[in-house]
């Protein structure tokens, strides 16, 4: 059987968090469309629709129709890095997750999105709004990312994350005033003078 994989990321620009790929892997003629009624790019869904068919896609995993996954890059490697090497690197830990043998898939990829060289591969303009699975594997980053941003609020209650995911809104660059830059903040991504002087 062949398979092919949709890949897309979030959270390339906020000011803190991980970055994530999603990858999801249907067989070849699996009608992503017909069975996730509704499903599009994951920045034109709410996030009501974008959890159902999120809940969705896990059911369909359990039922063994598909699989997915979702590989984070941390903010200390978006640092280290660059955000293209770490969003690389996430996508490549995806691919090999879902499939250890490149000959048997097809990717297709959002944006200037590129696999590994051994993957035969098509990287589409607006592909998250135009291939169904890759925008499954939008929504799949998305909520995951979410999630964890929620999660990490917890831990850093100072900035909002449950609110804003790490974006960078009025009031997280209000929080960033106040209270400085956390360990989950993108020191890269952070331009503005105050912060600087905090750092």
């Amino acid at each position: 059987m062949r398979f092919v994989l949709g890949v897309d990321e979030a959270g390339r620009g906020p000011l803190a968090g991980p970055v994530a790929v999603g990858a999801v892997s249907v067989a070849e003629g699996f009608d992503v469309a017909r069975e996730f009624p509704g499903v599009a790019d994951s920045k034109q869904l709410t996030s009501n629709k974008r959890a159902a068919l999120f809940a969705l896609l896990e059911t369909r995993v359990k039922q063994g129709d598909l699989r997915f996954v979702v590989e984070f890059e941390s903010a200390e490697a978006i640092d280290r890095d660059g955000i293209v090497p770490s969003v690389y690197a996430a996508l490549t830990r995806a691919l090999r997750a879902l499939t250890p043998d490149a000959s048997r898939v097809f990717v297709q990829l959002d944006g200037a999105l590129r696999a590994p060289p051994e993957y035969r591969q098509e990287t589409i303009v607006k592909g998250d709004e135009r291939v169904p699975v890759i925008s499954l594997a939008s929504i799949a980053a998305k909520v995951m990312r979410d999630r964890l941003m929620v999660d990490l609020s917890d831990r850093y209650p100072l900035y909002g994350f449950e609110r804003h995911k790490g974006y960078g809104t009025a009031a997280h660059y209000a929080a960033l005033q106040e209270h400085g830059p956390c360990a989950i903040h993108r020191r890269s991504f952070l331009h503005l003078a105050f912060i600087s002087e905090t750092m």
